[in-house]
């Protein structure tokens, strides 16, 4: 039982990053696209924003990488608490970024100066993804 457990924390903890990162990414990538037909000069603002909400994708691998090798049968419950804990805060984080961003993608379309705010509300929900990360490391 607990290398089930073992085994399917360590999958939560990619999936659900990269799950997160999907959705983040397609929530600013759909903004960006609507904002290409308003103001089509501005398009590699909307790339930077866009390429944010991937992140929280990468510290779920990261976490899963430094993971690898542990004993499952010995550490499954522990990893079980670690790979949902990881994976859902990963997961909400980058679905909120996405949206931030995406709302600064718009504004920008519409002329306003809001790139550089926007990337700063945009790291607000990356840093408990990062919190997650550092955590998990330590354990």
């Amino acid at each position: 039982m607990n290398e089930i457990l073992g085994y399917l924390g360590f999958g939560l903890m990619l999936g659900l990053a990269g799950i997160g990162s999907a959705i983040g990414t397609t929530t600013a990538g759909n903004a960006a696209e609507g904002a290409l037909k308003k103001n089509p000069e501005k398009s590699s603002s909307y790339m930077i924003l866009s390429a944010l909400p991937a992140t929280q994708g990468l510290y779920g691998f990261v976490a899963f990488l430094m993971w690898m090798g542990k004993d499952f049968a010995a550490n499954g419950p522990l990893l079980f608490g670690v790979g949902v804990s990881v994976g859902l805060i990963c997961l909400f984080s980058a679905i909120r970024q996405g949206q931030v961003c995406a709302n600064g993608i718009v504004g920008i379309s519409q002329g306003h100066d809001v790139q550089t705010n926007t990337m700063i509300y945009a790291a607000l929900p990356e840093f408990y993804a990062i919190l997650a990360l550092v955590a998990a490391l330590m354990i």
